[in-house]
């Protein structure tokens, strides 16, 4: 079985002011099923371009991204975005709820575009706010909501399709620090109870501790 997401000598340029930057150098790494990963790096360091690209939401200028032995570069976008949609969860540190849609409105949204009927999007739209408990939040737009419940209900939108991974992106950086806690135990809780294969992208030494894997990244390569 070949590894769930992988990186070979990935190379993302970027061309500012007509002068080239080279914001990842070469980054290989490698993603089994099953693992719990921090890829930690300090602010400029290349770990929000790693995550892109890890989360094939865009391709290197060089090198190749694998998304369970697909080249995504390869992938017509329609193709890949199905794929993405089902493989990769995503948790974002501005949580990214669609603020005109409730709790379970945001949840549901991504089973709509992977067609899954409404009948079935609001049965597991439910469930997963329940195990969440946000059973009393369901119809609350995220202005009616606390940091700790607008980061529940995005951890519930990233499992919405089933995915075998979610990509966690400072997940308790809007949070304070016995919410952020209680965050990270949740994400730990999904890679030892579901099997989820988790990666954490984060600057907190502490926080990438919750991993079972760390990774650092300084100027676009892995240290």
């Amino acid at each position: 079985m070949p590894p769930v997401i992988e990186l070979r000598d990935v190379w993302k340029t970027y061309r500012m002011s007509g002068v080239e930057v080279h914001a990842l150098r070469g980054l290989s790494l490698t993603v089994e099923q099953g693992e719990f990963l921090s890829l930690r790096g300090p602010s400029g360091s290349g770990k929000s371009t790693a995550m892109h690209l890890i989360g094939c939401l865009d391709l290197p200028s060089r090198g190749k991204v694998l998304l369970k032995g697909k080249d995504i570069a390869q992938l017509p976008e329609s193709s890949l975005a199905r794929i993405r949609g089902k493989t990769i969860g995503f948790v974002f540190q501005q949580f990214n709820l669609i603020p005109t849609l409730s709790a379970l409105d945001n949840v549901c949204l991504p089973m709509l575009f992977q067609g899954v009927s409404r009948e079935k999007r609001e049965q597991r739209g439910r469930s997963l706010l329940e195990r969440m408990s946000l059973s009393d939040r369901l119809r609350h737009l995220p202005a009616e909501l606390s940091g700790g419940q607008l980061q529940r209900v995005a951890i519930a939108r990233a499992l919405a399709n089933d995915p075998e991974v979610i990509l966690a992106d400072e997940p308790t950086g809007n949070l304070d620090s016995a919410t952020g806690k209680s965050v990270l135990e949740l994400i730990g809780n999904l890679h030892r109870e579901d099997g989820k294969t988790i990666i954490l992208v984060t600057h907190d030494q502490e926080i990438a501790r919750y991993a079972k894997r760390e990774e650092y990244i300084l100027d676009g390569r892995l240290r």
